[in-house]
C-alpha cells in the first residue's frame, strides 16, 4: 500500500485521483497527521487507519509554502519543512519502505554555475550541483533535503518548479484572475525557470514507483537508483512570457474575453521579502534516462491545463 502525506494540496489531489484511476492501494493523509511528531505517524502507520496493510511507499507532499510568511514564521517552516521529512525519512527506515518526497528549485538561489563556454549562457542545473538557497524557505527545503538522505538510503527526492493545477492557488489561475480584472498587468520578465503543470508531476511520480515495482531486466529496485531527481516540463521561460503564453491561450479558448495589456518589468520594480531564483532551469537528463519518461513541452501542457478549466 501506498501512503500519501498531504493528499489534500495541489499536487496530492492530483495523485490521489491518479492513483485511484490506475487502481493502486493507497491511503492518504494531511494535516489531521502531524508530521512534526514522530510518535503521531508511527501510530498511523501501525494502527487501524492503515486498515493494518503494510505500506510499501512513502509518498510525501507536504510542506511548508508560503515563502514570504516564511520570513516571519521561521519555526513552523522548519518544522515542516526539516523536521517533517526528517521524521517520515525515520519511519520509512524503520518500515523498510521506500519514499518519495518533493523539493524545489529555489535550493539553488542565485546562479552559481560556470556558463558554457561555448555560448555564454547559463546551464541548467544537475542534481548534484552546489546549492545555494537564499531566504528560510528555500534554506528548509534543502535542509529538508539533507535530512531526508540522512536518514533513509531507500528514498527519492524529486525536485521540481513553478508549480500550477486546478487545486490550489497558483500563477496561472492568479494571472487569469488579474487578466479578467485589469486592463493591464506588469510581470516579471528578469527570472527564468520551467513551469510544471501538477498533473505531469503526478505522472512522472507514479512512474516511478511503476519503474520500481515492475522493473525491465533485473527484478532489483536498483534498476531506478535511489537520490535526488529533476522534473518540470519541458523548456524555460521568464515569468512574463508565460503570462503572455497565458493570455494568449486564454483568449483562444474564450477563458479571456476582455483586452489585457501584459508589461514586463524588472524584479527590482517588484519588491518581495524573498529573492526568487533569476535562473532555476533543472536538467531532467537522469529521470528521463532512469525512468525512460517523455516529458512534456510546457507550452504544451500549458494548453492542455487551459482546456481542462473551460470544461
Amino acid at each position: 500500500m501506498i501512503w500519501l502525506i498531504g493528499n489534500k494540496g495541489m499536487l496530492g489531489t492530483e495523485l490521489s485521483l491518479l492513483f485511484a484511476e490506475r487502481g493502486l492501494d493507497f491511503v492518504g493523509t494531511d494535516r489531521e497527521i502531524d508530521i512534526t511528531d514522530p510518535a503521531a505517524l508511527e501510530a498511523f502507520a501501525n494502527g487501524k487507519d492503515a486498515e493494518g496493510k503494510r505500506i510499501y511507499w512513502i509518498v510525501n507532499c507536504a510542506g511548508y509554502t508560503a515563502v514570504n510568511k516564511a520570513e516571519e514564521d521561521a519555526e513552523t517552516c522548519r518544522r515542516l519543512n526539516v523536521d517533517g521529512p526528517g521524521n517520515i525519512a525515520v519511519l520509512a527506515y524503520k518500515l523498510r519502505t521506500r519514499f518519495i518526497h518533493i523539493s524545489t528549485d529555489y535550493v539553488f538561489g542565485t546562479y552559481n554555475k560556470q556558463a558554457s563556454s561555448e555560448t555564454g549562457e547559463k546551464q541548467p542545473y544537475l542534481e548534484d550541483d552546489d546549492t545555494g538557497p537564499i531566504g528560510v524557505y528555500a534554506t528548509s527545503k534543502r535542509d529538508g533535503e539533507v535530512r531526508v538522505m540522512e536518514n533513509t538510503p531507500g528514498a527519492y527526492v524529486i525536485r521540481t518548479a513553478w508549480l500550477y493545477g486546478k487545486y490550489g492557488n497558483n500563477f496561472v489561475t492568479t494571472m487569469l484572475r488579474l487578466m479578467r480584472e485589469r486592463d493591464t498587468i506588469s510581470v516579471v520578465n528578469d527570472q527564468r525557470g520551467s513551469p510544471t503543470w501538477a498533473h505531469d508531476l503526478a505522472d512522472a511520480v507514479f512512474k516511478i514507483i511503476d519503474a520500481v515495482e515492475h522493473p525491465i531486466g533485473l527484478a532489483s529496485p536498483r534498476n531506478v537508483p535511489f537520490g535526488i531527481y529533476h522534473y518540470t516540463n519541458d523548456g524555460d521561460t521568464t515569468w512574463f512570457d508565460f503570462a503572455r503564453a497565458i493570455y494568449q491561450k486564454g483568449r483562444e479558448l474564450g477563458l479571456l474575453t476582455k483586452d489585457c495589456e501584459v508589461k514586463p518589468c524588472s524584479s527590482a520594480e517588484y519588491p518581495s521579502k524573498v529573492m526568487r531564483p533569476d535562473y532555476s532551469v533543472l536538467d531532467k537528463s537522469r529521470i528521463r534516462n532512469e525512468i525512460n519518461i517523455l516529458i512534456p513541452k510546457w507550452e504544451e501542457s500549458l494548453e492542455q491545463f487551459l482546456k481542462e478549466l473551460k470544461k
